[in-house]
């Protein structure tokens, strides 16, 4: 062989192998809506795409409420059917009960939602505006809060209502570093690494303080034995069925072994709470959640699993939702056939 020809495939050699490095290290990184987000208490995402493909095509919309089909109309953007991906960033905020809440939110949505119709929505609703590393901030006026927008991308809105403008500035400035697969926040570096392979949706940090009531996290009415600023990886994914997997990061073993302890007993409550309710695709799946709900202890981990079967959601309609669906089911065989 020629000493071209080896050197030639020498470094197309060298070349796939990079390739191949390169396409692993990108499948390992967090997806880049969540690496833009600011650092947080607490990250959310989803990928609303295959979660779409699992719902039948022919359910029925909710009902808009005329504000909003305002906004679809002026923009021709319908959240519903043109969002594939949102990654939330939560910010605790240091007085629950001051003007801003318990938490605020920043936000990075991709879809088909940007364009000049947004711009000009954006225009005619903003009351103050600046321009920040080449992109326009916009300052929307929203239920005694300011909520921030920036256009970043062909499909990429940036969004919060942090009360300054550092969380959005910050979001801009990620997105310059965007291509690098490990840019990010603290919080991706620290648990990203734990949430399962080709998760559709997931959750690190403090993801409990909007689920938080009166100091404690609510979830069908039941109060947690857990602390909202705990820390949980959560997630759900698709092998065959709908895995959900919530993991608490305790303090100790020894409150790990309680908390667990305290799930398992709620588990078995809510099991028998649900037991009457009435037969339609929401409260079947609920009831096959708890029935396939499992709650262990690993060291100072509290880890709860749960499943559904496709079946929940292929009966997922249009003209399920009556108002009676959330009822206990009567004597009657009729009352079951909604």
């Amino acid at each position: 062989m020629k000493k071209r020809t080896r050197r030639t495939l020498q470094v197309v050699a060298a070349v796939l192998v990079m390739l191949a490095v390169a396409i692993f290290l990108r499948s390992k990184a967090p997806p880049e809506a969540a690496r833009l987000l600011p650092e947080s208490d607490g990250i959310v995402y989803i990928n609303l795409k295959p979660i779409r493909a699992f719902l039948k095509k022919d359910m029925q919309p909710p009902r808009r409420v005329p504000e909003y089909q305002q906004f679809v109309d002026a923009t021709g953007i319908d959240w519903e059917r043109d969002l594939d991906q949102i990654a939330v960033a939560l910010h605790r905020m240091p007085d629950p009960n001051g003007p801003n809440g318990p938490v605020a939110y920043s936000m990075v949505v991709v879809g088909k939602l940007t364009g000049q119709r947004l711009n000009n929505w954006l225009e005619a609703h903003a009351t103050s505006r600046e321009t920040y590393a080449g992109h326009t901030v916009f300052s929307i006026p929203s239920d005694a809060r300011t909520v921030r927008v920036a256009q970043i991308g062909y499909d990429t809105l940036a969004i919060s209502n942090y009360p300054t403008a550092e969380m959005i500035h910050s979001m801009l400035d990620r997105h310059r570093a965007a291509a690098l697969p490990f840019a990010g926040s603290t919080l991706l570096a620290d648990h990203f690494h734990e949430v399962p392979l080709l998760s559709l949706a997931w959750g690190v940090g403090q993801i409990g303080w909007p689920l938080s009531e009166s100091g404690a996290i609510s979830v069908f009415g039941l109060k947690l034995p857990i602390q909202p600023d705990a820390t949980f990886v959560a997630s759900l994914r698709w092998a065959g069925s709908l895995h959900l997997r919530v993991e608490e990061i305790a303090p100790t073993e020894d409150a790990a072994a309680s908390e667990a302890a305290s799930l398992a007993t709620l588990v078995t409550l809510a099991r028998g709470i649900s037991a009457p309710l009435g037969q339609n695709s929401a409260n079947s799946g609920l009831k096959e959640l708890l029935k396939t709900a499992e709650v262990e202890q690993k060291r100072n981990r509290v880890v709860v699993t749960a499943q559904l079967s496709p079946s929940v959601f292929s009966n997922l309609g249009a003209g399920e939702n009556s108002p009676n669906d959330l009822e206990p089911s009567t004597s009657s065989p009729a009352s079951n056939n909604h």
